[in-house]
């Protein structure tokens, strides 16, 4: 070109843009328009021309893109708005059903149990997102009963071998029984032991009995009641439990050995030989009895079958079971 100087005339190598392919279309920012527009930018589906923006407008940009599908600008963005809105009525609709099950069930439920209730109501969702919501959203955090101090393991003083070995695995119902007892407390004091019995096969509560007094004829009757709702029949039945006095008494054994049951027991002082005792009465006491106040024994004691029976068997959510109720697990398929 006469007038301008050499150097003026040569595009330097990285400014030179790439040949155009014969029928190949580019943006005015030389972009190339990606086959799987699929004629989206010239047929007339708003919809699909709405998703396409958004997933390319960054390649783009929007003002292009609007100005090729022929959409205005305000009806792109009321589109983005109204998907936003969608998203926060969904959420507000989350938060009330947590809100109703939260309260209902007295704040006991973490955010793996509120996300089980959610899936039986229809709505599914991560724990993680569950997790969000009640705790940094809506500050609901499970009611915990402070943890014990632990204790250390004794010298073992066996009356029986312990045959589970921390096995609380069972192939079918009725194999492996544990039971323990534990205290709890009425409004003036007063204090009512109770004693349960849970199948190892889905952690289903089988017996619980509730009494002024810690006996061993409390747990015979609590075996027996146990017996005669299963009838497990004689194929080696194990009990489990601690070598407290209750069980080692002469009574409780010579019951056993008449009923067939084969007694097991945890090394002394070490309650982790019996732990699925230990968490189903730390449930108790955290979801149920912590909560209210006993003026009668007669209200702790129908509260805490109604616990057992029909709250924790056929309500609540077990972790060991993937999160179905012991009835659902033990009636499985």
């Amino acid at each position: 070109m006469p007038g301008k100087p050499k150097s003026q005339r040569r595009l330097r190598f990285h400014e030179r843009k790439p040949p155009v392919k014969t029928g190949e279309r580019r943006t005015p920012k030389g972009n190339r328009i990606p086959k799987k527009s699929g004629g989206i930018l010239c047929e007339g589906d708003r919809l699909g021309a709405y998703r396409f923006i958004e997933q390319h407008n960054g390649e783009f940009g929007i003002r292009w893109l609007l100005r090729r599908t022929g959409i205005c600008p305000n009806a792109y963005y009321n589109y983005r708005k109204h998907r936003k809105a969608d998203y926060y009525a969904k959420k507000k609709e989350v938060h009330g059903q947590i809100r109703e099950i939260y309260h209902s069930h007295n704040g006991v439920d973490g955010y793996r149990s509120m996300a089980a209730y959610l899936r039986r109501r229809g709505y599914s969702y991560s724990s993680a997102t569950i997790h969000k919501y009640m705790n940094t959203e809506l500050g609901l955090r499970s009611i915990v009963r402070p943890k014990k101090p632990g204790t250390k393991p004794g010298k073992a003083h066996k009356v029986f071998g312990n045959l589970l070995k921390q096995d609380f695995c069972a192939d079918s119902p009725n194999r492996k029984w544990c039971t323990d007892f534990t205290y709890l407390f009425l409004k003036d004091g007063g204090v009512r032991y109770n004693c349960t019995i849970i199948d190892l096969h889905d952690r289903s509560v089988i017996a619980s009995i509730t009494d002024r007094h810690i006996t061993s004829g409390l747990a015979i009757r609590t075996l027996q009641k146990a017996l005669d709702s299963h009838h497990p029949g004689n194929e080696g039945l194990i009990l489990h439990s601690d070598q407290g006095s209750q069980y080692t008494s002469k009574a409780f054994i010579k019951f056993c050995e008449s009923a067939h049951v084969l007694q097991s027991m945890s090394k002394a002082g070490y309650p982790y030989d019996n732990a699925p005792m230990e968490r189903y009465f730390n449930t108790l006491k955290n979801e149920c009895t912590n909560l209210y106040e006993f003026k009668t024994e007669n209200d702790l004691y129908q509260t805490v079958e109604e616990f057992a029976y029909v709250t924790y068997n056929h309500v609540r959510p077990h972790s060991y079971n993937g999160y179905l109720t012991p009835y659902q697990a033990r009636t499985a398929p």
